[in-house]
C-alpha cells in the first residue's frame, strides 16, 4: 500500500471515530490531513487552523503546556477572526457544531506536540459553557480516540461568566467530574467577584493582559503585582502572567513572583509542525528568563 493511500485510509478511520465521538460528520466540515501531519477543516467556508502559544515554568525554563488559539482565514491570505468565525457560526445556527468541529482539530493537532507533563489549555465559547451540559462528555469521546486523557486539559473560562452563578458552578463540576482542569481567564480586567472566585476554586487564574503591560509604566500596579500574585496562591490557584512581551515586563512578572508566564516574547503562537521538539526550547528564552529570575 502506498503513502499516499496509508494517510487517507488513517484519515477516514480518523472521522470515522469522530463521528461516533461528534454525533456531526466531519467529513461535511473538509476535514483535510497536510502533508506535514497538521490537520484543518473548512465549516461554513471559512478555513480553521490551529495554532499553539507556550507557557513556561520560570523556576525551571521549561514548558508546562501550550493554548490552543483558533486561526481562522476566508482563503489564501484573507485572515479572519475566531470572534467572528464564531459569530458566523452563530447567525448560521451552527454553533455547537463549530465550537465542537474547533475542538476537535486543536486535540488532532496538539497529538504531534503533546508529551506526557503537557497541558492543553482549550477556551469554550462563553455561551454554550453555561447551557451545554454534555459539552465535557462529548468533548471526552473525541480525547480518548485520539488517546489524550482529560486530566492534560484545562478548560478556560472568561472572568466575566463567574457572575452567572448556577449555570457556571454546573458546567464547571461537569468537567471536573469527568477530570478536566479549570483556569480563570482575563483576571483583574474588570472588577473581580473573589467570593465567587474562591468557591469556584480553579486550577490556574490567568492574569488579565492589562496586568503586565500596566506595570511596565505604573509604579502602583508593578508594586500591588506581588499582593495579587499572592492572593491567587492563596485562592489555592496557580497564577499564570499573560501578554509578555518585552525583556522588562518579564523581568517585573519574575520579581513578583510569577512562576507561569505567557507571551510573545516568549514564544508567539505557531503551527503544531513549528512547535516540534528540535524547536520548542529556545536557548535565548531559557536565558531570558533565568536571568530575570
Amino acid at each position: 500500500m502506498t503513502a499516499t493511500k496509508i494517510a487517507s485510509a488513517h484519515v477516514e478511520q480518523l472521522r470515522n471515530q469522530l463521528k461516533d465521538a461528534l454525533f456531526l460528520d466531519l467529513e461535511e466540515y473538509g476535514l483535510v490531513e497536510q502533508s506535514t501531519g497538521e490537520f484543518n477543516s473548512t465549516f461554513l467556508g471559512v478555513q480553521l487552523n490551529s495554532a499553539f502559544q507556550p507557557i513556561y515554568d520560570s523556576t525551571v525554563g521549561d514548558l508546562i503546556g501550550h493554548e490552543a488559539l483558533l486561526r481562522p482565514s476566508l482563503g489564501g491570505a484573507l485572515a479572519s477572526t475566531p470572534e467572528f468565525a464564531f459569530s458566523y457560526a452563530e447567525q448560521a445556527g451552527k454553533l455547537v457544531q463549530f465550537d465542537r468541529v474547533s475542538r476537535t482539530l486543536h486535540v488532532l493537532n496538539f497529538r504531534q506536540i503533546y508529551a506526557e507533563n503537557g497541558l492543553l489549555f482549550l477556551n469554550v465559547h462563553p455561551k454554550l459553557l453555561i447551557t451545554v451540559n454534555s459539552h465535557g462528555k462529548v468533548f471526552e469521546r473525541i480525547l480518548h480516540a485520539n488517546s489524550v486523557p482529560t486530566d492534560r486539559v484545562v478548560i478556560e473560562i472568561p472572568e466575566n461568566l463567574v457572575e452567572q452563578d448556577k449555570q457556571l458552578s454546573e458546567a464547571i463540576d461537569n468537567y471536573r467530574d469527568r477530570g478536566y482542569h479549570i483556569a480563570i481567564d482575563d483576571f483583574g480586567k474588570k472588577k473581580s467577584n473573589l467570593d465567587r472566585l474562591w468557591k469556584l476554586a480553579p486550577d490556574y487564574l490567568k492574569l488579565d493582559i492589562s496586568l503586565i503591560q500596566e506595570a511596565e509604566s505604573n509604579e502602583r500596579i508593578r508594586k500591588a503585582l506581588p499582593n495579587l500574585i499572592r492572593l491567587v496562591q492563596d485562592l489555592g490557584a496557580k497564577p499564570i502572567i499573560e501578554g509578555i512581551e518585552t525583556q522588562t515586563q518579564l523581568d517585573i512578572a519574575v520579581q513578583a513572583g510569577g512562576t507561569l508566564l505567557q507571551g510573545y516574547f516568549l514564544g508567539k503562537p505557531v503551527t503544531a509542525k513549528e512547535l516540534q521538539p528540535s524547536s520548542l526550547f529556545k536557548a535565548t528564552n531559557k536565558i531570558n528568563i533565568r536571568k530575570a529570575a
